[in-house]
């Protein structure tokens, strides 16, 4: 019983420090142990006026600055996760629509400069090599 007891108690003190990340700097800082901590969360609640100094205020500029940079840090994972190899086939499968599109532009007049044909013949919009 104590111990599903102490293990809530030990996750409402992880909810507490995530909504307190200054105390999280002292601690690195070596200003303070986290028994400590625990201690005086413990014995003083999370509603004293102790724990206001550790209160992190996000001003909007703040809050701007981390969502930019938690926006960057999705795109910069979802860059790792890709798959080089079917990106390089599908921007050669758009390549290749795009070409069969002015084709039929070309050849149906559509094109701003009337009637003219295409010069250069198979063109590609998009050069890629392949490996």
């Amino acid at each position: 019983m104590s111990t599903k007891k102490s293990h809530t108690s030990i996750q409402q003190f992880k909810e507490f420090v995530k909504r307190h990340p200054k105390l999280v700097q002292e601690v690195r800082k070596g200003q303070k142990e986290w028994q400590e901590v625990f201690e005086d969360w413990y014995l003083l609640g999370e509603n004293d006026i102790v724990w206001n100094q550790y209160k992190e205020e996000k001003t909007e500029e703040a809050g701007i600055e981390e969502d930019k940079v938690d926006f960057m840090s999705q795109m910069l994972t979802a860059v790792k996760k890709m798959d080089m190899n079917q990106v390089n086939h599908h921007i050669s499968n758009m390549s290749n629509t795009i070409t069969t599109i002015q084709q039929l532009f070309d050849q149906f007049g559509l094109t701003k400069g009337g009637n003219k044909p295409s010069s250069g013949g198979n063109q590609h919009p998009f050069s890629f090599r392949k490996d």
